[in-house]
Formats: C-alpha cells, sequence, structure tokens
C-alpha cells in the first residue's frame, strides 16, 4: 500500500515522504478499510514538528481518521460491517490506504456522504460534542467564548452553541474567517488581529460574564479567559497551538504563561476548569467516543451541523495540507483524497 511516512520532526516538506509499506492484517476485534481519503486535525501539525508527545517516534504513519470501506474483519467483529461504506478514528495510521481500527470506533455512512463533510465529523466533531454536550452542556442563554472559530473544530462548537441557544464570542483571524462566522449567525466578532480579545470581548459583555470558554490556544489566552468567566463558569482546554509558536523555548515559555491554579480558588469562584484529549478518551471509553462521533452524524442528517470544508488536497500534497494548516488561514476541514 501507499502510505505518508513522518520520517523525523522538522518542515513537513522535508520530513513527510509517500512511500509502499506493507499491507496491515486486522486483529482481533479490528476492521481493515480501504481508504477514500483522511482528514487532519492540529495534533498532526504539532506532530510533525516533534511536539505531540502522544505520537509514534519516526517513522511511523500519522492520522486519526479514514472514510473507506471495510475489506476485511478480524475475529470476533459483529457481522454486517464488511463492505460497508465508513467514517473510522484510526488512532494514527490513517495518512495511508489501508488502515486497521478498533471495529467500535467505526460508523456506517451513507454511499453518497461527501468526503470531506463525513470527515469533518470524526476527531473534531466528536471533539466538539463531547465537549459542549457531554463535558460542559452548553444551555439555552449560555454566553460562550469559542477561539479559534472557523477551524475544523471551532465552526462545529459555534453551530452547536447556536442550536442550543447560546450567545457566541467567536475569536478569528481576518474578515473572511470573520464573515464565514456572520454567516453562521454568530453574534459577537471578535478580530484577533485587531488587538486584545479579551479587551474586547470584556467590553461587550459589560456587566455579564462568561459562561463558557473552549478554548484550543492556550499559553497567554488561559488566565484571560478564566478571567472573563463568571460563577458556575467552565474553560475547556483542548489545545495548544501557541506552543508552536514558541520558538527554542516554546515548551517553558507556555507553561509559565499558563501560570498556575490553586484549586481551592477555582471551589471559592464556582468555576471549572475542564481538560480534552479525545486520544485517551478513545483509549479508555472508546463507546463514549464512537457516541459523540454519532451525535454529530444525527445533527448533520438533521440538517442543522454543516461543516465547511476547505477544497480537498489530492494524495501527492499532504505536506502543503500541513502547512496550510499550520498556517492558520484555512476555513473549516482540511482533508486529503487517495482517488
Amino acid at each position: 500500500m501507499q502510505a505518508w511516512q513522518l520520517t523525523a520532526h522538522g518542515s513537513p516538506e522535508q520530513v513527510l515522504r509517500l512511500c509502499e509499506l506493507p499491507d496491515p492484517a486486522p486483529k482481533p476485534g479490528q476492521v481493515l478499510i480501504r481508504s477514500e481519503g483522511f482528514g487532519l486535525n492540529f495534533a498532526d501539525v504539532m506532530a510533525v514538528k516533534g511536539l505531540y508527545r502522544d505520537a509514534p517516534p519516526p517513522p511511523c504513519v500519522l492520522g486519526y481518521e479514514v472514510v473507506g470501506r471495510v475489506e476485511r474483519c478480524g475475529a470476533a467483529v459483529p457481522a454486517g460491517l464488511e463492505g460497508k461504506r465508513v467514517l473510522a478514528f484510526t488512532r494514527f495510521g490513517g495518512y495511508a490506504q489501508l488502515a486497521c481500527t478498533d471495529h467500535r470506533a467505526v460508523a456506517v455512512i451513507p454511499d453518497d456522504m461527501d468526503l470531506g463533510t463525513a470527515l469533518a465529523l470524526a476527531t473534531q466533531g466528536a471533539t466538539a460534542w463531547y465537549m459542549a454536550m457531554v463535558a460542559a452542556p452548553l444551555q439555552q442563554g449560555d454566553r460562550v467564548l469559542i477561539h479559534s472559530a472557523a477551524g475544523g473544530v471551532g465552526q462545529l462548537l459555534v453551530q452547536v452553541a447556536l442550536h442550543q441557544g447560546c450567545e457566541v464570542f467567536a475569536v478569528a483571524n481576518g474578515a473572511e474567517k470573520l464573515a464565514y462566522l456572520k454567516q453562521l449567525g454568530a453574534q459577537h466578532l471578535v478580530d484577533r488581529n485587531a488587538g486584545d480579545y479579551a479587551a474586547a470581548v470584556h467590553t461587550a459583555l459589560g456587566k455579564d460574564r462568561l459562561d463558557a470558554s473552549f478554548n484550543a490556544v492556550g499559553g497567554t489566552t488561559f488566565k484571560k479567559d478564566l478571567a472573563l468567566l463568571g460563577a458556575g463558569g467552565k474553560l475547556v482546554l483542548f489545545g495548544g497551538a501557541e506552543r508552536g509558536k514558541g520558538g527554542a523555548f516554546g515548551d517553558l515559555r507556555f507553561v509559565w504563561n499558563m501560570g498556575f491554579i490553586v484549586p481551592i480558588f477555582l471551589m471559592m469562584r464556582s468555576k471549572s476548569l475542564i481538560g480534552v484529549n479525545m486520544l485517551r478518551l478513545s483509549e479508555h471509553k472508546p463507546q463514549l467516543v464512537a457516541a459523540c462521533m454519532q451525535g454529530a452524524l444525527g445533527a448533520l442528517r438533521e440538517g442543522w451541523l454543516k461543516p465547511k470544508v476547505h477544497p480537498l488536497f489530492n494524495a501527492g500534497q499532504l505536506p502543503q495540507a500541513v502547512e496550510l494548516l499550520d498556517s492558520g488561514k484555512s476555513i473549516g476541514k482540511v482533508a486529503v483524497r487517495w482517488n
């Protein structure tokens, strides 16, 4: 099979190589999927740079999600999956024409479902659903801050929050992204390039405070978001994009900028801090992650969740796709098609 292999850490053009690897075989409980295409997530960007500790060491095949057809089933897999078109979590190994994964991490999808749309609802769809509907369930009237609101997870969080009747403060970079978020219906648009986003949010809130913040950035934004929360507020941290911009002392600066939390202060102020790592959840609660993916797919079928997908890259353009995602210039899902 063909697969994109990470050979070292560094620039995508230098360290990602398209090569021939042996075909994998499904283990008991696994299915073998012939992939139509795979999605990218910001964790992939961090893994290429060597900043994602959960990624396997090079040489390895990255990738968390594929769409394709089940070609073979291992022992103890329930009947009926073979031959079905599926959306699947892969927990690495997704950048390949053939991928094996736990049968519990698979959802059957229609043959006519758009590839990019389906991929948008795997890792990113499950992440958004888990955060906004399970870990920190949004209620009507909640005031919600969403960082990277035009990104793969952010765009879905905005739509879920609006569907739940929330007031959304959407943070993004540049006029094109803000126009998209306005089109979605976000009530407050905050351009991160225009100055301190926290000051802008504070002004828009007036005497009110946030009920929830969904933060994919970390670093200097962490303490700002915590200060914007009111009693009962939840800060959901699901990424560390600021870590990738720090240079030689990036890790140390990233941790220092986030500061340290004294738990009793959270209790006294009735604030919650929730960390989300879908890889960890997939290891310990695969049924929960699968249920969240099914929730996002159900919302798509109902017509109120509509992911935006960047034009698909072809199989030879993975390095460019990774670079685009790292640049912060993409809107919505970034994905690659094999054929």
